[in-house]
């Protein structure tokens, strides 16, 4: 099957850090990878749908249903080209089940978990909504070592944690707060200061403890990525050094992530992705 990957069903790449990362993919990889991420992107807008726990509920119900049937290939439930692409994917590549099923279980954590008390609980929902991404993204691009999957679970973590530090006041407004309670009581914040945007002396240092150990989950990716494999990974490191650089840019805000989103703009997130494919070094 050849998707256009301009359908109106799939993800609109370019307004996102993905694209950057997928566009020297072969087109087979290329196709399957953006099939893969719009059915995790239909995941995420039905949990932040905002329509209620309930309604939610039933709506990841039916999408853990629409799982069932890529696994199964029953053409009768494939009723959307998103899900037609995302069976042949996983036929074609082999992709296991159980990540996919783990990105469900943290998508059901955004409707009953709106705080962590500590980082293993949040390190388990980063896990399950970032890293499993990052499973499921190898066995389409291709690996060698064993180790690959080590690097994938530290970058999806790595990844995740830089959304969460540079979305905090948007995922307040909607009642969550990642940040865990255990960071907020060691640096003498409450949880309506995320919410009410203060940008004061111990929130900057709460930001600072939150970027160094999102550097510390990227330095491990970093540690388990094997040279073998860094060719065939190489739009997982594109991914990486955007985020890198994402982070970065909070840092040169001095932390303040409230106001104007922290983003890159289009020709540099290309540059980047241009200059990691070349070979060039991201992490500096």
């Amino acid at each position: 099957m050849n998707v256009s990957l301009r359908s109106p069903h799939f993800t609109n790449a370019r307004a996102t850090n993905f694209y950057y990362a997928f566009v020297f993919l072969p087109p087979e990889k290329r196709r399957a990878i953006e099939a893969v991420y719009a059915f995790a992107r239909r995941g995420d807008d039905i949990a932040d749908s905002g329509l209620g726990q309930a309604v939610a509920a039933k709506g990841l119900a039916r999408y853990r249903q629409a799982l069932e049937a890529c696994y199964a290939g029953d053409q009768s439930r494939l009723d959307s080209p998103e899900l037609r692409a995302l069976a042949e994917s996983i036929q074609r590549f082999k992709i296991p089940r159980q990540p996919f099923e783990d990105l469900i279980l943290g998508l059901e954590m955004d409707l009953t978990q709106e705080r962590y008390a500590t980082f293993e609980e949040l390190s388990l929902y980063c896990y399950r909504v970032a890293s499993t991404i990052g499973l499921i993204s190898i066995e389409i691009f291709g690996y060698r070592n064993p180790r690959a999957r080590d690097y994938a679970v530290h970058l999806g973590t790595a990844l995740q944690l830089v959304n969460i530090l540079r979305d905090i006041q948007s995922d307040a407004q909607r009642g969550r707060i990642y940040i865990p309670q255990e960071d907020l009581d060691r640096f003498g914040l409450r949880p309506g200061e995320l919410l009410a945007g203060a940008y004061h002396d111990p929130f900057i240092e709460l930001m600072q403890f939150e970027c160094d150990r999102a550097r510390r989950y990227f330095d491990l990716a970093r540690q388990m990525l094997p040279p073998e494999d860094r060719r065939s990974l190489v739009a997982a490191e594109i991914m990486a050094a955007i985020y890198w650089r994402i982070l970065g840019r909070i840092q040169k805000r001095c932390y303040n992530v409230f106001g104007k989103r922290v983003r890159l703009s289009r020709p540099l997130k290309f540059w980047t992705a241009l200059a990691v494919y070349l070979g060039g070094e991201w992490k500096k």
